[in-house]
């Protein structure tokens, strides 16, 4: 069983890290390929291009431009450990995780990402942004989507044969990330939880910052209790969230809590 991730845009490069373990990214070749096109792109261009602000465009021009390989843990940080959004904070990796837990995510989570493509746990990554949804042309197509093309759905056909637990994908990504994914490719379930508000009037909804602290939430429970069946995630309780049967479907568990205040 594999568990999809989204990235995030706020990242942490300056905290200790609070393990040792790192890989190297498998498709660091085509990310050299984006950086090279990225490197062509003025702060102005940039700026238009990924629709940000001019200091943002500034930040990001100058990251491209240190780029440099290899990795190393003192140019580069464990990308569980350096993205730092929602979802990463609902998974809380770095205050939850032990050394034996880093182990089971790197075997059970993959982060989908614009510019490295697909990221187990544990590769370093360097800052950067890139979010898949970007219209940036290369000698491969017109976006992102074209550019990676198949790879991604490929490479994670090939790690769910080597995923622990059911041959199936738990896709807690966002649709702009999941978008890169083929699931003809892959060839195994897709199961995508959604998770619900029920305000004190009786609507459900889903609230997108609650989602996504959510879906990190589900990420971190399931490496932490080592989950490896389908039907054990309903048993999922974390942030007060509970399964209901009466609206789920086999392709899509919803996990409902009152609201927030």
């Amino acid at each position: 069983m594999l568990v999809l991730l989204s990235p995030a845009k706020s990242l942490d490069f300056t905290s200790r890290p609070v393990t040792r373990k790192h890989t190297m990214p498998r498709l660091l070749d085509r990310s050299e390929e984006l950086i090279e096109v990225l490197r062509t792109k003025s702060p102005d261009e940039l700026a238009r291009l990924m629709k940000i602000s001019d200091d943002l465009a500034v930040l990001n021009a100058a990251r491209y431009r240190d780029f440099e390989t290899p990795f190393t843990p003192g140019n580069a940080r464990a990308a569980i450990l350096a993205f730092n959004g929602d979802v990463y904070r609902g998974m809380a990796a770095a205050s939850r995780f032990g050394e034996r837990d880093f182990t089971e995510a790197q075997k059970t989570i993959r982060i989908l990402s614009g510019l490295y493509g697909v990221l187990r746990p544990l590769d370093l990554i360097q800052p950067y942004r890139l979010e898949m949804g970007t219209a940036l042309t290369t000698g491969r197509g017109r976006d992102l989507y074209e550019y990676w093309g198949d790879l991604p759905s490929e490479l994670l056909r090939a790690d769910l044969m080597d995923a622990p637990g059911s041959d199936a994908v738990i896709n807690l990504a966002s649709q702009e990330y999941f978008g890169v994914i083929n699931p003809r490719v892959i060839g195994a379930p897709i199961i995508s939880p959604r998770f619900e508000e029920i305000t004190p009037s009786g609507e459900r909804r889903m609230v997108s910052f609650y989602a996504k602290y959510a879906r990190g939430a589900m990420a971190g429970w399931l490496v932490i209790n080592r989950v490896r069946s389908l039907r054990k995630i309903r048993e999922f309780d974390a942030e007060g969230y509970h399964y209901d049967p009466q609206v789920s479907t086999p392709t899509q568990p919803v996990f409902v809590r009152p609201q927030a205040a």
